[in-house]
């Protein structure tokens, strides 16, 4: 059975960190081959100058790829984040972002991932990332 993305947002709200949470993440779509989730762009993210900050561009690619690997697996799993690379490309300002983060390879015990955030509603990509993920 698939698990949707209101599963998903129910495992996010019930499971992650009161920090995690902060970022006020919605799970917009989640499949087998990745999942998207946005975020808002609030005074509590930005900072001066109104641009997201990338710590919180950081933590939103590292929790949708996370996401995409639950997608993967079709079930909320244990997975240990083993490397995280995250590339700033432009200042991140408009209302929201979108991470369409995507499974690029499964084995047995890593997988491998990208992400790519665009800020909304310009549709400029600000910043992508890649992480692999041990799944125990």
């Amino acid at each position: 059975m698939a698990l949707t993305p209101a599963d998903a947002q129910r495992f996010l709200e019930e499971n992650f960190a009161p920090w995690v949470k902060a970022l006020d993440l919605t799970i917009t779509d989640i499949t087998r081959d990745g999942a998207t989730l946005t975020m808002p762009i609030t005074d509590d993210l930005a900072r001066v100058g109104g641009i997201i900050s990338g710590q919180a561009l950081a933590a939103m690619a590292d929790t949708a790829m996370v996401f995409a690997t639950f997608g993967h697996l079709q079930e909320p799993r244990p997975v240990a984040t083993t490397n995280l690379d995250t590339q700033f490309l432009r200042p991140g300002t408009g209302d929201t972002i979108r991470c369409d983060a995507e499974i690029v390879r499964a084995g047995k015990a890593l997988i491998f991932t990208r992400a790519t955030m665009t800020a909304l509603p310009s549709d400029k990509v600000v910043a992508t990332a890649t992480a692999t993920f041990f799944v125990p």
